[in-house]
This record gives structure tokens, C-alpha cells and sequence, in this order.
């Protein structure tokens, strides 16, 4: 619940409305994992809330840092279904990555979560929890927020749970909650072009498309939901969005060796993102367990950036990380079911 409706509800319970202000900080800002710590409410009201309200926070039941740095978590709800999380320190940030969804419905053919079907979306609160949940294990003595960036990148299509999305990330920019900047709140989508027109309208914070190709051709094999929105939809509602003043929109382009990392498909893309404000984030493929595609070679990679760069597009190499440990978004999810732990050098 976001301030307002928190408001609301604790004053239909007989309570008064200050109330959900101190509920909420202690929540969402303060990190409480229970009602018992919450130490401006009375006895009496810590003892009723958790008969009215019980907590039902993401409880990480794994953790596997990284030769890179990278931290995964496994995260298990309420219901006994898990989720994912990554946290990935960097020189001038630490994101973590997040999911919005307990598997996914859009059957990317490079995606380890695909393999799994959509299950169910999450709740607003399993979201910002797993964060939340992030950040209480990670918090330093003095109390400094240990994460500057949130990407919803992780386990599901967070467009495809868009009210439960854009309710999370209301929460976590709230000052009286985590306090991020909208700038440092990125939620990524397939192509989901209603949805996205919808996020953009309804959210301030940054939109990424993870596109993946540049033909329809590849982009049908890849990700079937190109057959719902193909590249000229995509790219038209791209150039409409009614962006804020200064942001563009983020293309991630997962580069699968021999599939779409060859000097024709960069002169493509250049093509395809004439008239979009756009920046791009090349992503080598790492394998996962029963992927059909391998990593392209550095040479590909570089030649590709540079081809970018010439053409004028803001291109970047983001490394996977977490690969040490399984790093593919589903593939510890996926191996716990199996009861089988993933292989080094496996994640993507």
C-alpha cells in the first residue's frame, strides 16, 4: 500500500491516520521486520497489528556472492514460491536487480526464466521486499543505504503486472520510504506497447526495452512477442512516448554469437533507432543449462560498439555478473526445483 491507501485502511481499523506515516517509514525507510521493533507505536497497537496485518515479507533463503562482486539471492515467498534478486556493485553505484513476476509468460528462447511459464505476478510489497530485504542485509553500521539503484530486470515482464509495478515503484520513491530518484529506477519490458505508453504516463521513473534484434525475422524466433508487436510498432511507440525533459529510453540488446551481433545488424540498428532518444546497452550472452545460443566473441562485441559509436548512437558493454554463481535471471529458482546446484561460468 502506498501512503494514501495505508491512510486509509488503518483508519477503517479505528486507528488514526498519523499512524500509516509511522507504519510506513518503519517499513520501507527503516527496514523493520516486524511490528515489535516499531517503537513510536504503543504496546497495545504492536500486539493488535499483526492479527489485522500480518508481515509478509520476502525471506532470502539463499545467498551466492560472486568471484565479480556480484551477490544472488534467492528469495522465498509467503506461498513457499521463490523469486530472484541480484545485487551488483559497481565504482559509482550498486543496483540491485529485481523480479516483478514468480516466472514468466513471454518465452524469451535466451531467457532462463522462460523455461518456467508465468506462475503469478507479485504484489507491490514482494516487490519493494525483496529490496528492502536487500538492503537490511547489506546495511552498513551508520545506517547509509547500501543501494543507489533499483532495476526491475530480474525474474517476469514487469509490464505484464503493471499496476502492481508502478505501485512499487511510487513506494520506492517516496521520501517517507527507500527515498530513490526516479533516475535511478529503471523497469524494463519485452515490448508490451500498450503497457509501456500506459507506464510512461502513469510513472516517472525510466523505461528500458530489451530488444534483442534487428529484424523481425530474429526477433520472431527469439521473442515471440515480436509476433504481437513487431519492430515498427515498437520502434514508432518508442519515438511517441511522452518522455520527461532530459530521458531517453534504454535499449538492452542481449548479444547472442552468430545471431544478431554480426556489422549488418549494428547498421540496422542505427536505422531502427533514427529519431528516438535512445542509449544502448550491449549484453554478451552468457549460458545457461540448456540454451540453444552461445557468447559472441570480444572482436564481435567491439566491432559492434564501435559501429554504434560512429553512427552517433550512446552505446555501452554491461557485463553479466553473477555468472559464478548461476547469475541467469531463474536459473537458481530453476535449479532449486531440481534439486541440482548451477555450474560455474552458467549465468547470464
Amino acid at each position: 500500500m502506498n501512503v494514501a491507501e495505508l491512510e486509509a485502511w488503518v483508519e477503517a481499523q479505528g486507528l488514526r491516520a498519523f499512524h500509516a506515516r509511522q507504519i510506513f517509514r518503519w517499513l520501507h525507510q527503516r527496514g523493520a521486520a516486524s511490528y515489535e521493533g516499531m517503537t513510536d507505536l504503543s504496546k497495545e497497537l504492536r500486539a493488535r497489528l499483526p492479527e489485522i496485518a500480518p508481515l509478509r515479507q520476502p525471506e532470502i533463503v539463499e545467498e551466492r556472492p560472486s568471484s565479480d562482486g556480484a551477490v544472488k539471492y534467492r528469495f522465498r515467498l509467503h506461498d513457499g514460491l521463490e523469486v530472484e534478486g541480484v545485487f551488483i556493485p559497481e565504482s559509482d553505484r550498486q543496483t540491485v536487480c529485481i523480479s516483478s513476476q514468480v516466472g514468466c509468460g513471454m518465452g524469451c528462447a535466451f531467457c532462463a526464466t522462460g523455461t518456467m511459464g508465468h506462475v503469478r505476478n507479485l504484489t507491490a510489497g514482494e516487490i519493494v521486499g525483496q529490496v528492502e530485504a536487500i538492503m537490511a542485509r547489506l546495511r552498513a553500521p551508520d545506517g547509509r543505504r547500501p543501494v543507489s539503484n533499483v532495476v526491475f530486470m530480474g525474474m517476469g515482464e514487469p509490464l505484464a503486472n503493471l499496476e502492481s509495478v508502478i505501485r512499487a515503484a511510487e513506494i520506492l520513491l517516496h521520501p517517507l520510504g527507500p527515498g530513490f530518484s526516479r533516475r535511478h529506477v529503471t523497469v524494463s519490458t519485452a515490448g508490451l506497447v500498450p503497457a509501456m505508453e500506459e507506464f510512461v504516463r502513469r510513472s516517472s521513473v525510466k523505461l528500458a526495452v530489451s530488444l534483442n534484434a534487428t529484424s523481425d525475422e530474429v526477433r520472431d524466433r527469439i521473442m515471440p512477442v515480436n509476433r504481437r508487436f513487431p519492430l515498427d510498432v515498437l520502434l514508432s511507440a518508442c519515438r511517441n512516448l511522452p518522455l520527461q525533459h532530459g530521458d531517453r529510453v534504454t535499449f538492452e540488446y542481449v548479444m547472442l554469437g552468430g545471431v544478431n551481433d554480426s556489422e549488418e545488424d549494428a547498421r540496422r540498428l542505427l536505422r531502427l533507432l533514427i529519431g528516438i532518444r535512445a542509449k544502448v546497452n550491449l549484453i554478451p550472452f552468457n549460458a545457461f543449462p540448456g540454451s540453444a545460443f552461445a557468447r559472441p566473441s570480444r572482436e564481435r562485441v567491439d566491432a559492434f560498439l564501435e559501429r554504434l559509436a560512429a553512427g552517433g548512437v550512446s552505446a555501452f558493454v554491461r557485463q553479466s555478473r553473477g555468472a559464478s554463481q548461476g547469475g541467469a535471471c531463474g536459473q537458481l529458482v530453476t535449479a532449486a526445483r531440481a534439486g541440482s546446484t548451477p555450474a560455474a561460468g552458467e549465468g547470464g
